[in-house]
């Protein structure tokens, strides 16, 4: 069966990730759009992933076979620039190939529909529904058939989007810096952008992990902690000012400070959140998932703002963002927007404004990090994460959000929401969430509490309590 989770359709190459399921998923496609009297055209991308660019032309056919014209991106390319085109260009439809930072074997489709954003959960859940229940109108032609037709063209959208992220920056004062950047882009999509955005603005940029590996050199595309030594290495040993990485889409960034720690994408929110409102000037709301930093609520609230709490997803993130005309949104797993761009998460964007926050402040990522500390204080975040089966999924499920069960937690409890999982607020400020991954076979743990041991002990407690 195809199901949508928070980050599209994603399964396992030659098992779920399969021709007849690309082709369902197209052809569900193509019924939402004469359902809904959408306009027949939609934009298509793809990373570098095994099967990803093939993937991309099944995907084609079947919409060129009904009518719908393809505009395909013939070269693999970020996440964002994707959602930048169909926002752009004004299509009601965009598609990416791609399965993000999950591991090799993984690939997927994201769906964005008008102004380049991510689905909503209604659109999903029509697009599953459709999937799993259509008959598939199969291609007639070969995809170089359809294009010599002109029902497929190639589109090129590289040239705006970097233009469209050169247009928002402080180029004076990043030129004038004399900056000195590594990036990782973990064997994905990121380097062509990232490279002519730094070297425009005359960043010195070293590039580690760049050629075209299906298997991401062994590991997982996602820029972790665990992912990052070889980035670490790289900027202590050549006194970097920072380093940057990308997931397998370049929608998420990772980063590495000027001494070679890594910096979680909780203080990356922290730090771009802090520089638009105290650098920029500018006002408004955050948003944030309910996995992520409620620091970012004390910097809301101490400029006038307030910060909003979501479901996982981003779609929820961008759409709470349009909602409230937030100027930031973001998720601890390393995705962020930021206002006036994109509709959706861009690890680009966000690795620039980073490299205009570092110029602009006069100031390494670690001194902002400590301005952050020193104004508002700490909280410690851990996270974790458990493999579970199917069968242990549904105990757990049928225990903790169902019968509502629940540790004796050591500290007074303020609330407790089952919105997403189960998150239990604390009356000391901190908080713990535990919910089931929408993408991967997991169960995940997030925490904050005012020190690293009481954080480890409430994860210690909820595994215990649910016999993980």
């Amino acid at each position: 069966m195809i199901h949508f989770g928070t980050g599209g359709w994603r399964a396992v190459i030659g098992d779920g990730f399969t021709k007849e399921n690309i082709q369902k998923v197209a052809q569900a496609v193509v019924q939402m759009m004469e359902d809904d009297h959408k306009q027949k055209k939609l934009i298509i991308g793809y990373d570098r992933r095994f099967l990803s660019k093939e993937a991309a032309q099944w995907f084609s056919e079947v919409l060129a076979e009904q009518g719908v014209e393809v505009l395909f991106i013939n070269k693999s390319q970020p996440t964002p620039l994707v959602m930048f085109a169909v926002q752009h260009l004004g299509t009601d439809f965009g598609a990416m190939v791609t399965a993000s930072h999950n591991p090799a074997l993984y690939n997927g489709i994201k769906i964005f529909t008008t102004e380049g954003r991510d689905a909503s959960v209604e659109v999903t859940t029509r697009l599953e529904e459709y999937a799993n229940h259509c008959q598939v109108v199969r291609p007639q032609k070969t995809f170089d058939e359809y294009l010599a037709e002109g029902k497929i063209s190639y589109l090129k959208e590289f040239n705006p989007y970097i233009d469209s992220i050169l247009s928002k920056l402080d180029t004076e004062a990043i030129r004038n810096a004399d900056l000195q950047v590594c990036l990782d882009p973990m064997y994905g999509v990121s380097q062509s952008s990232l490279q002519t955005i730094l070297s425009t603005l005359r960043v010195e940029l070293s590039v580690i992990h760049n050629r075209h590996d299906t298997l991401f050199g062994g590991k997982l595309p996602a820029p972790n902690a665990a992912g990052l030594n070889e980035l670490k290495d790289f900027v202590v040993d050549n006194h970097c000012d920072f380093g940057i990485a990308t997931d397998g889409d370049a929608d998420r960034l990772g980063v590495i400070d000027d001494k070679g720690r890594f910096v979680h994408p909780n203080q990356i929110l922290m730090l771009l959140y802090y520089y638009l409102l105290k650098y920029k000037g500018w006002r408004g709301p955050a948003v944030r998932n309910n996995s992520t930093t409620h620091m970012l609520d004390r910097i809301a609230k101490d400029f006038g703002q307030v910060c909003y709490e979501v479901p996982v997803g981003f779609k929820y993130v961008s759409g709470k963002m349009q909602e409230t005309d937030a100027i930031i949104g973001g998720e601890s797993s390393g995705g962020l927007a930021v206002k006036g761009h994109t509709n959706g998460k861009d690890g680009i964007y966000a690795a620039a404004i980073l490299t205009e926050m570092v110029a602009v402040s006069g100031k390494s990522i670690s001194e902002n990090v400590q301005e952050i500390v020193d104004r508002y204080g700490t909280i410690i975040y851990t996270d974790r994460e458990f493999p579970m089966t199917p069968q242990r999924k549904e105990e757990l499920k049928q225990k903790l959000l169902v019968e509502k069960q629940l540790p004796e937690w050591p500290y007074e409890v303020e609330k407790v929401s089952y919105e997403d999982g189960c998150k239990t607020y604390f009356r000391n400020g901190g908080w713990l969430i535990a919910r089931f991954s929408g993408t991967e076979p997991l169960l995940r743990f997030a925490c904050e509490m005012p020190s690293q041991e009481e954080a480890d002990a409430m994860c210690d407690l909820m595994r215990d309590f649910l016999g993980l």
